[in-house]
């Protein structure tokens, strides 16, 4: 099983499989036979992703991880509701968790679609508008700042979306006013995979 890692130490191991995937040098780890039959009565992630469910993005794949390394939860456009609330509250709350990832990426679906709204075209229909409500707040944001390219309207939901999350859970907040956690908000770059670091909450991660 993992080692219990700091937030610190738990970003640089994300990192390093993030660099080795854009060096196209992954190495794999943790998906044999052993490692499945070490998870049968327990887990221990060292990461609690919250990302966008874009195909393009598979968690495990671009920062090189395995079977047990990450909790992962996704919604599109990384948008919050209660269940996913909660699946990120039982990460930091039952597993004990260092480090959560706020993960957006370029060209995203679900922030398109809202730019195009708040630009004037029809509100989708269905349970897409709820999509479109929650993220409008990162758009105005982003708009209000002079912000018009969609890839630099994710970097700002990206940003908002993790400090709504630390805002809105105290399970979380109080994790990371202790020191036990951390949330840092990362953009995932579809043409070379770089997962770059935009914001932080919680560490100093360079340090």
């Amino acid at each position: 099983m993992n080692e219990t890692l700091t937030p610190v130490e738990a970003w640089q191991r994300l990192r390093e499989g993030n660099d080795r995937f854009v060096q196209g040098e992954s190495s794999h780890p943790n998906q044999d036979a052993s490692r499945r039959a070490s998870l049968v009565d327990t887990q221990q992630p060292f990461a609690l992703l919250f990302g966008c469910s874009d195909s393009r993005l598979a968690a495990e794949i671009i920062f090189d991880l395995g079977l047990g390394d990450m909790f992962v939860v996704r919604t599109a456009g990384q948008v919050i509701d209660e269940a996913s609330l909660g699946s990120l509250e039982f990460g930091i709350a039952d597993l004990n968790i260092p480090l959560i990832i706020i993960l957006g990426h370029d060209s995203c679906g679900a922030v398109t679609a809202t730019k195009r709204v708040h630009e004037g075209a029809s509100m989708p229909a269905g349970f897409r508008r709820n999509l479109v409500e929650q993220i409008m707040p990162s758009v105005l944001a982003a708009s209000s700042s002079g912000v018009t390219d969609v890839n630099s309207m994710v970097v700002e939901h990206v940003k908002q979306v993790a400090a709504r999350l630390v805002e809105t859970s105290r399970i979380i907040s109080d994790a990371v006013d202790k020191g036990e956690t951390a949330v840092l908000g990362v953009t995932y770059h579809l043409a070379d995979g770089h997962a770059e670091l935009v914001s932080s909450i919680g560490i100093d991660p360079q340090s």
